[in-house]
């Protein structure tokens, strides 16, 4: 799968979030593909690094609904995304 760079494409920081935050959109809806909290959360989380507080929010009402575990799951793939990107 090819990387994309949104720092090398130009796109801004309130952009990337945005992006971001509709990644997490799309797996705690399950548009377009199989509903995922732990992806959802893992993208809600990051979108919230970068400075969504939309992502803030629905990050935290996804939390009350979710083990401790796939939280723990979450925060431990968003680490390592960040690490990574």
């Amino acid at each position: 799968m090819a990387r994309y760079e949104m720092i090398e494409a130009g796109i801004g920081s309130t952009a990337q979030a945005d992006i971001l935050f509709e990644l997490g959109m799309m797996y705690a809806t399950g548009r377009d593909c199989e509903v995922d909290v732990i992806a959802a959360h893992k993208w809600f989380n990051i979108a919230a690094i970068k400075g969504s507080d939309r992502a803030v929010q629905l990050r935290q009402e996804l939390s009350s609904a979710m083990s401790k575990t796939d939280i723990a799951k979450a925060l431990r793939e968003a680490r390592e995304w960040m690490t990574t990107h």
